[in-house]
């Protein structure tokens, strides 16, 4: 026939977790979900993609930030939404942030995660353990409401689908007009498919899934007093990173980030007699000075 015939899901049976796995699950769900999303092109002058690449999201249109060096002083590195000046302007304001202020901003909040693990391990463990199973939970909540919609939507189009037919059959609409519409319908059909069958295996893997809290503590461990940014940090430790637009206030600009570590999501570390406190101020251009505020978030 040479044609690709669909198993439908319920004929399905899954086995998990039978051969002896070569890397953990958790990295490989990691790598995949990387590999996934779409990469821009590299720019005529040769410049090193950023460790941050992907990483990066703008809480107001939950687009990815990307990004850009100076044509002019290639040292200049910063990231901006890509939705503001797509012309569609989904976004209303860039979101811009200096790579090299991300990195102290990064590098700082590292270093006080891991003291406050090493210095207070239990509560850590106790913190960590709490929002773990609530990040699950939120994930799993968010794809099975995507799940529902999606099928209710199917049945919809289903009916649609009939009383279309019934309205060629009729001769209320036209054969041109009946097969546009239904290959549309057939179309958006097919593509529904598609993700519901991704949500369901998403949702029945993720039953049985639990944060390994030993592993993600030695991890880290692992950086502690680190002193720079590396692209095996960033993947072992961070799911992304919100950057807010820098407000003007009476100080000055003060910008908003929140790290989002993977398995435990945003965690903002206690304040604790032992765990370092700075502010971090830079000079972004001249005669204008941005300073990071951590966001505050109860654990």
């Amino acid at each position: 026939m040479k044609r690709r015939i669909e198993n439908p899901t319920e004929n399905r049976a899954i086995f998990l977790n039978v051969h002896k796995t070569i890397i953990d699950r958790a990295t490989w769900e990691k790598v995949q979900s990387m590999k996934a999303g779409t990469r821009r092109k590299r720019p005529t002058v040769t410049q090193e993609p950023s460790v941050f690449s992907g990483k990066l999201k703008c809480p107001e249109c939950g687009g990815n930030l990307n990004f850009h060096f100076s044509q002019t002083n290639p040292d200049i590195k910063f990231f901006s939404c890509q939705n503001h000046n797509c012309g569609l302007r989904k976004c209303s304001k860039t979101h811009y942030i200096r790579l090299d202020f991300l990195e102290r901003v990064v590098l700082y909040e590292v270093n006080r995660l891991a003291s406050f693990a090493n210095e207070y391990e239990g509560d850590f463990i106790k913190a960590m353990m709490g929002s773990s199973a609530k990040v699950v939970e939120n994930d799993r909540a968010r794809k099975q409401r995507e799940l529902d919609g999606l099928l209710a939507r199917d049945k919809e189009l289903d009916r649609l689908f009939e009383r279309l037919y019934e309205d060629n059959v009729s001769g209320k609409i036209d054969d041109a007009r009946f097969a546009k519409m239904s290959k549309r319908y057939e179309q958006e059909q097919g593509e529904n498919a598609k993700r519901i069958k991704a949500l369901r295996l998403e949702l029945k893997k993720a039953e049985g899934r639990q944060m390994d809290v030993d592993q993600f503590l030695e991890t880290v461990r692992r950086y502690t007093n680190v002193t720079a940014i590396t692209q095996r940090m960033v993947t072992e430790l961070i799911d992304h990173i919100d950057v807010y637009h820098a407000e003007q206030d009476a100080m000055g600009k003060t910008q908003r980030i929140v790290i989002h570590y993977n398995c435990i999501g945003a965690f903002e570390v206690p304040d604790r007699r032992k765990i370092q406190s700075a502010e971090i101020t830079m000079k972004t251009r001249k005669g204008v000075a941005v300073s990071y505020t951590p966001t505050q978030i109860a654990v």
